[in-house]
C-alpha cells in the first residue's frame, strides 16, 4: 500500500477546495439545493436527471454567488467578529478581486443553468441573488428589517423547484414560498439570539427588538405559529397539484409543535442554550417536511 505523500501542490488544492467551500458557504449551499430539488420533485410530472442537474449545479452556484457578493461587501466587518474573522477576504488567503472573479463567474454559470431548465427559473434565481446582496446584506447594519427582506430569498428556492419542474408560478410555489418564508423568522432569530454579542461586533442589527427580550422570543413564536398553519394547508385541497395527506399533515403539525415547544421555552428562559435547541430544531424541521411532503406525493 502506498502512502499518500502531503506535497506543496496537494496543500494548495486542499487549501484552495476549503477557501472555495467556505465563501460559498458549502452546507448552506447544499440545503439550499435540497429544498429546490424537494420543490422539483413534488411539482414534477415525471423526473428528469438532466433537470435535477442543471438545478442542482444552477442552485448551488446561484447561492454561491449571493454568499461571496455577501463576504466581499462584508469584509471588514467580518474581521471584527469571532466567528466570521477567518473567513478567507478577511484572513487574507483570498483576494477581493480573486473573489469577486469568482461570484461573477458563479453567477453566470447559475443563470445560464437555471435559464436551459426555463426562463422563470433564472429570474427567479436572479432575484434571489439580487435581494440577498444589494437589499438584504446592507441593511444588515441599519434595521433589524433585514431579516424580513432576507427571508424573500431564502424562501424562493423551495418554490424555485416547482417552477423548474413545471416553468409555472401559481398557488402551489406560492405556498412552498409562503412556508419557508415563515419558517426563516424563528430560525434566524434564534440563530441571531446566539450570536447577538458576535454581531454587535459587526454592528449588525439582527434580532427584531434589538434585545434577547420577551419581545424578540414572543415574535419567534408567532411566526413559528405562522409556519405550522401554512404547512398543513395543503390538505384542505385548496393549494391546486399540492396536496397533503391527512397522517402527512398530522406528521408535519407535530413536528411544528416541536418547534413550538422549544420556541416557548426559549420565551421562559431566554438563554443561549434554549435558543441553540430551538435553531437546530428548525433545521431538523425543514428537512424532515420536505421529505414528509415528498415521500407524501409518491406513495
Amino acid at each position: 500500500m502506498k502512502a499518500v505523500v502531503n506535497t506543496p501542490t496537494n496543500a494548495v488544492w486542499a487549501n484552495t477546495i476549503a477557501d472555495f467551500k467556505e465563501i460559498t458557504k458549502a452546507r448552506l449551499a447544499v440545503s439550499v439545493v435540497f429544498s429546490s430539488l424537494a420543490g422539483y420533485l413534488l411539482g414534477a410530472y415525471q423526473i428528469d436527471i438532466i433537470s435535477i442537474l442543471l438545478l442542482a449545479f444552477g442552485g448551488y452556484c446561484m447561492v454561491g454567488a449571493s454568499n461571496a457578493f455577501n463576504q466581499i461587501i462584508e469584509k471588514d466587518l467580518d474581521a471584527l467578529m469571532n466567528r466570521t474573522r477567518n473567513r478567507p477576504i478577511p484572513s487574507g488567503r483570498m483576494s477581493t478581486g480573486r473573489a469577486m472573479t469568482l461570484a461573477i463567474i458563479l453567477t453566470v454559470l447559475g443563470v445560464v443553468a437555471l435559464y436551459v431548465l426555463n426562463p422563470k427559473t433564472a429570474m427567479f434565481g436572479a432575484i434571489s441573488i439580487f435581494l440577498y446582496t444589494c437589499v438584504y446584506t446592507p441593511l444588515k447594519t441599519k434595521t433589524p428589517l433585514a431579516v424580513f427582506v432576507g427571508a424573500f430569498p431564502g424562501a424562493i428556492p423551495f418554490m424555485l423547484g416547482w417552477v423548474a419542474a413545471t416553468n409555472e408560478f401559481g398557488i402551489e410555489p406560492g405556498t412552498l414560498f409562503m412556508i419557508q418564508f415563515f419558517w426563516q423568522f424563528p430560525h434566524f432569530w434564534a440563530l441571531g439570539w446566539m450570536l447577538d454579542e458576535d454581531y454587535k461586533r459587526g454592528g449588525f442589527k439582527m434580532l427584531p427588538t434589538g434585545r434577547k427580550d420577551k419581545g424578540t422570543a414572543l415574535q419567534i413564536i408567532m411566526y413559528t405559529i405562522w409556519m405550522m398553519v401554512i404547512s398543513v394547508v395543503p390538505v384542505f385541497g385548496v393549494t391546486g397539484r399540492l396536496q397533503l395527506s391527512l397522517p402527512a399533515a398530522v406528521i408535519v403539525f407535530l413536528m411544528g409543535m416541536v418547534m413550538l415547544v422549544f420556541a416557548l421555552r426559549l420565551f421562559e428562559k431566554r438563554d443561549n442554550v434554549s435558543a441553540r435547541k430551538l435553531m437546530l430544531a428548525s433545521v431538523s424541521y425543514i428537512t424532515l417536511m420536505q421529505i414528509v411532503y415528498v415521500v407524501d406525493k409518491f406513495i
